[in-house]
């Protein structure tokens, strides 16, 4: 048998370890978050800083965020302090800052920008999207079972949430004579407008809401279940303002789609531009039902999450 020389078994050794560090590097060394808001407000906010913990916890990583981050300079500023800071993987928590990190993407090439929602291109940047016709056509579905008004009502933020599709032809699927009506506050956090366009709708008789804004959503509840009506929860499970009210929710899995961009930027796997996630990515579910919730329309209506996820087909009216 022959010997390899010795300083064949050196060479040999160092590349065998070189390849190893190559397949088994991580790249994650700092993560910085930006809010337009705050982290307090219950809502988005409270779920983007929920998901920065749980990216510390899981990595063992620095991570540093600002809230009330709105204009570029604002954005430039606060990621030029992450940059010194270590940080090479920056979130930025809402539709505001796809454009801010396209335009500045080039000054830290260093760090991966990630947005969520709007649109981007080119490297080193990737913007988020919950896929959330579904969450507002099951939400729609739901409401018209339970009204018995024949009168649902959804207070949005923007007509371009794909939820306010979803919800209007998701009405009528078990009840084809109930009415959505959709009005836009144009805003995520304006709670006197939404409560002004709650009192509209209640007018009309609406007798279930779905306030789709994540600063006004509360507030809203709580007014539903002074009038005695129902509300589906949107974002967060937000039964524990009333289980007689809130008969489900809608609910974002922020954190977790935190912690999984997270492992594929750490793992060299996270692709730039528009990446898209729907309930079948287990980021998007609903929340346990009311027990005000029939039995038999809960279990149709878990029956139809089920399918979707398995075939992307929705229930038909």
């Amino acid at each position: 048998m022959k010997l390899l020389k010795p300083f064949l078994i050196v060479a040999l050794v160092l590349t065998l370890t070189g390849c190893q560090d190559a397949l088994g590097q991580e790249r994650l060394e700092g993560v910085g978050l930006l809010i337009e808001d705050t982290i307090n407000d219950q809502g988005w906010g409270t779920k983007g800083y929920k998901g920065l913990l749980q990216v510390k916890n899981r990595f063992d990583t620095t991570v540093f965020y600002r809230e009330e981050i709105k204009s570029k300079q604002q954005v430039t500023e606060a990621v030029t302090e992450f940059e010194k800071d270590g940080v090479n993987l920056v979130f930025g928590h809402g539709k505001i800052y796809a454009s801010i990190f396209q335009t500045i993407k080039a000054d830290f090439p260093d760090i991966h920008f990630v947005s969520f929602n709007g649109k981007v291109s080119g490297d080193g940047i990737t913007s988020i999207h919950f896929d959330s016709y579904a969450m507002g056509y099951f939400a729609g579905v739901l409401s018209g079972a339970m009204s018995q008004s024949g009168q649902v009502g959804m207070i949005a933020a923007f007509p371009w949430q794909p939820e306010v599709t979803g919800f209007r032809e998701g009405v009528n699927v078990y009840n084809s004579e109930a009415e959505a009506t959709i009005q836009f506050v144009e805003n995520w956090s304006d709670t006197d407008k939404a409560l002004s366009i709650m009192d509209e709708m209640e007018k009309i008789g609406v007798d279930v809401y779905y306030p789709a804004g994540d600063g006004y959503t509360i507030p809203v509840i709580k007014h539903v279940k002074n009038q005695g009506n129902y509300a589906i929860g949107f974002v967060s499970n937000m039964a524990d303002l009333g289980k007689q009210t809130v008969l489900t929710s809608t609910v974002q899995h922020v954190d977790l789609l935190y912690v999984k961009i997270a492992k594929q930027f750490n793992n060299g796997t996270l692709e730039s531009g528009n990446r898209h996630y729907d309930f079948q990515d287990e980021v998007i579910s609903l929340a346990p039902f009311s027990d005000v919730v029939p039995k038999k329309l809960q279990k149709k209506l878990k029956q139809a999450v089920s399918t979707y996820k398995e075939t992307g087909k929705l229930p038909a009216p």
